[in-house]
């Protein structure tokens, strides 16, 4: 049985990922293949749980390494429990972050070395990257501005710009380094335009098989 396909997307807050997620899902759906959508922190019941601990807000201090070391803890269930059980059985996996987001939010938002993250990255989920990462980008100013229109912030939403200004830069640095993965797309043009490339490059990956 052929593997399945692997489509990660990232991006800082509100930059529209739910939205074009569910546009991802209905051109891969429409092309005959099934479709598992997960998201990270979570994508397992107990992965769920420590989002819950994650984006909550509460009055004992979360240390930066135990705040990476908890996300790695969801990423692990994650993978092994749905992630290559779906890729292993033929279907398409699209999942809401992966491990740029740490990279971007624990290492360029918190200043933890990317080669710590790596190293974990390595450990937990080894050779299992995504085929496509699309990278929904927006000035933090307009992110922060649609993100603060949907409910109270989070524990990260809460974050100061200069904290998004970091993970935004961070971003777009994996992007430019690794550009055979990631693909960016400007979500300051209109929603049609942003759908037409979103609906473009998941042509392109199932043109590939």
């Amino acid at each position: 049985m052929q593997r399945g396909k692997f489509i990660s997307v990232e991006g800082i807050e509100g930059v529209g990922k739910s939205t074009n997620i569910e546009v991802i899902v209905d051109c891969v759906e429409a092309a005959g293949y099934r479709v598992v959508t997960t998201r990270e922190p979570g994508g397992t019941p107990l992965a769920e749980d420590i989002r819950e601990l994650l984006v909550g807000h509460s009055d004992e201090t979360i240390p930066e390494i135990a705040e990476l070391l908890m996300v790695f803890a969801a990423r692990s269930l994650n993978v092994n429990n749905v992630i290559i059980p779906a890729l292993e059985a033929g279907q398409w996996v699209l999942c809401d972050r992966f491990t740029d987001s740490s990279r971007a939010y624990q290492g360029g938002g918190r200043g933890i070395p990317i080669e710590t993250i790596d190293r974990l990255a390595d450990w937990v989920h080894g050779g299992i990257w995504p085929d496509l990462t699309i990278l929904l980008d927006a000035p933090v100013e307009i992110g922060m501005q649609r993100a603060s229109k949907r409910s109270a912030p989070d524990r990260f939403e809460q974050e100061r710009y200069d904290f998004f200004e970091r993970v935004r830069a961070c971003y777009l640095a994996l992007a430019a380094r690794e550009p055979q993965r990631f693909a960016v797309i400007d979500t300051t043009q209109s929603l049609a335009q942003v759908k037409a490339e979103v609906i473009a490059l998941t042509h392109q990956l199932l043109g590939d098989i």
